[in-house]
C-alpha cells in the first residue's frame, strides 16, 4: 500500500499536470476566444500544484528511507556549535552515578 503523503503527492501532480496539458492542447494551441485572467490564474496554481506535488513524493521518499529532515524534530538539547561548555551526561543507572 503507498503512503498517503505520497499518494497525495501524486494527485496534485498528475491533476495540475492534466490542466497544463489541457490548457495547451484546447486553449493556447487552437484558435478561439482570447484566454481569461482566471485561467492564467489557474496555470500558475498548476505549476505551483507541480512543484508541491514532486516535494511531497520526494519528502515521503525521504522520510521512508530514513533521511532526518531538518524542521522534523526541535534540536533542544543540543549544545551550540561555537560553545565552550561541554554536552551535559545523561544520567544512567544509579551504579553508574555513585563512581
Amino acid at each position: 500500500m503507498i503512503d498517503r503523503q505520497k499518494l497525495i503527492g501524486w494527485i496534485i501532480l498528475f491533476w495540475s499536470g492534466g490542466y497544463i496539458i489541457y490548457l495547451l492542447k484546447a486553449r493556447l494551441l487552437m484558435a478561439g476566444p482570447p484566454i481569461e485572467r482566471r485561467e492564467w490564474v489557474y496555470l500558475i496554481m498548476s505549476l505551483v500544484g507541480l512543484v508541491l506535488g514532486t516535494l511531497n513524493i520526494r519528502m515521503a521518499a525521504a522520510r521512508l528511507r530514513g533521511d532526518k529532515v531538518v524542521w522534523s524534530k526541535p534540536a533542544v538539547n543540543k549544545p551550540a556549535a561555537n560553545s565552550n561548555t561541554p554536552p551535559a551526561k545523561k544520567a544512567g543507572k544509579k551504579s553508574d552515578q555513585a563512581k
